[in-house]
């Protein structure tokens, strides 16, 4: 059986981290996806803001996560993947802000990714094809930036996983950066012979899939060995919502929005070994506050039937 994990936020608090790690645990989770990226919020950056939390030193930043180290080891809890803040480029953003995420933030996520023993970290590439013209111009962007974090990578033994996006234009959505299977193989095959190691993989995005069409199954099937992580979660085929798979249906015989056989079915394909992770952190919002057990339950239940269907 595949394990099963999902996002600390909303669940893991900073003031009693092993409170929300011990509730993921008697849910039914043995992985987490720790949500890095809350302590340097997307809201923010956008708006060129942002707060002190990765000006802390290396050992600060130890020293602040020791307890949900801790509570999450008692737990029995693996932290298997993080999400780096995002954006980690802010076109025609601030340059001081742009600048701090590359070198100061960015290093720093490694080295919490690396203190919790966790192997993934996931990251956003640039959002810049509108800018520059092509998608090419735009993954030279994210490909110096890989770069810049791959020799650390290497040494702390994590792969950085590139996403599937989207990205809004004129009111519009559209395909974001990497979301072309086999250019992403292509690319992640020569950053990992440059480097001689796996410091590059990929994390799928059911959701992002969804709200521009991509082929599930053949997407799954292209990257094969290269997908080490995924985040699951459904939408409406209209709104990024992050919600519970199977919740959003195309027609009143309930065909479902999302394309979970073609998820299945590539999954079970290439043989897929890796933890189900739900990005569904704004389900937990959704409902009231005293059901978040039986909802983190039930995500729970959902991932097992999914592992059921592919092993």
């Amino acid at each position: 059986m595949l394990r099963i994990g999902v996002q600390t936020k909303n669940v893991v608090t900073d003031t009693n981290p092993a409170e929300g790690f011990d509730l993921l645990k008697r849910a039914g989770f043995s992985c987490a996806d720790f949500s890095l990226n809350e302590y340097l919020l997307n809201s923010a950056i956008y708006q060129s803001e942002r707060n002190a939390f990765f000006d802390k030193s290396v050992k600060e930043l130890e020293t602040f996560f020791a307890p949900h180290k801790k509570g999450a080891e008692a737990a029995g809890i693996v932290i298997n993947q993080m999400h780096m803040p995002y954006p980690v480029y802010v076109p025609g953003g601030d340059d001081e802000l742009n600048a701090y995420l590359w070198n100061v933030a960015a290093p720093k996520s490694l080295h919490v990714c690396a203190f919790f023993g966790c192997p993934y970290l996931v990251i956003h590439g640039f959002k810049l094809s509108h800018f520059l013209g092509s998608e090419e111009l735009e993954w030279e962007q994210t490909e110096k930036f890989l770069h810049f974090l791959a020799p650390m990578a290497k040494e702390m033994g994590i792969t950085l996983c590139i996403e599937n996006l989207y990205d809004s234009i004129g009111g519009h959505l559209v395909e974001g950066p990497c979301c072309h299977a086999q250019k992403a193989v292509e690319r992640i095959e020569r950053m990992n012979d440059r480097y001689g190691g796996e410091v590059l993989g990929f994390c799928f995005d059911t959701g992002h899939a969804n709200l521009i069409g991509l082929n599930f199954e053949k997407f799954i099937t292209t990257l094969d060995g290269h997908l080490k992580v995924l985040h699951i979660h459904d939408n409406d085929g209209v709104s990024d919502l992050h919600q519970l798979p199977f919740t959003f249906t195309r027609t009143r015989e309930n065909l479902p929005s999302t394309d979970w056989e073609g998820f299945i079915g590539g999954l079970k394909h290439i043989g897929f070994e890796g933890t189900l992770s739900f990005e569904t952190a704004p389900v937990l919002t959704a409902f009231p506050e005293e059901m978040k057990a039986d909802v983190l339950a039930f995500i729970a239940r959902t991932g097992r039937y999914l592992g059921s269907r592919i092993c």
